[in-house]
């Protein structure tokens, strides 16, 4: 399935992630643990945030994923299932109508 991950990042947590220079690594980790189709990194609410779209196989995964930005970055993770044009056209014709 087609989820998007939020992770908002902890300030502190964060800001000595930079300086010991692991939030890089965490980053790079991630993306190639994920293989996204989709990353951004922006800020919300003031905390530096990172959004990744990707194919969860398993909900078995969300530990795996979630466990390095909790541990290391103090940050609240969100799953969101989502879906590309396609993925709408084709729920679409399912309605039959």
């Amino acid at each position: 399935m087609r989820v998007l991950l939020k992770a908002r990042m902890d300030t502190e947590k964060a800001n000595e992630a930079i300086r010991s220079g692991t939030l890089g690594k965490l980053i790079q980790e991630s993306m190639e643990q994920l293989k996204p189709e989709a990353a951004y990194f922006t800020s919300d609410q003031g905390k530096r945030t990172a959004y990744m779209v990707f194919d969860m196989q398993d909900s078995s995964q969300m530990p795996v994923i979630s466990e390095p930005f909790f541990l290391n970055l103090g940050a609240e993770i969100t799953y969101t299932p989502v879906m590309n044009i396609d993925d709408v056209q084709k729920g679409l014709a399912q309605l039959g109508r």
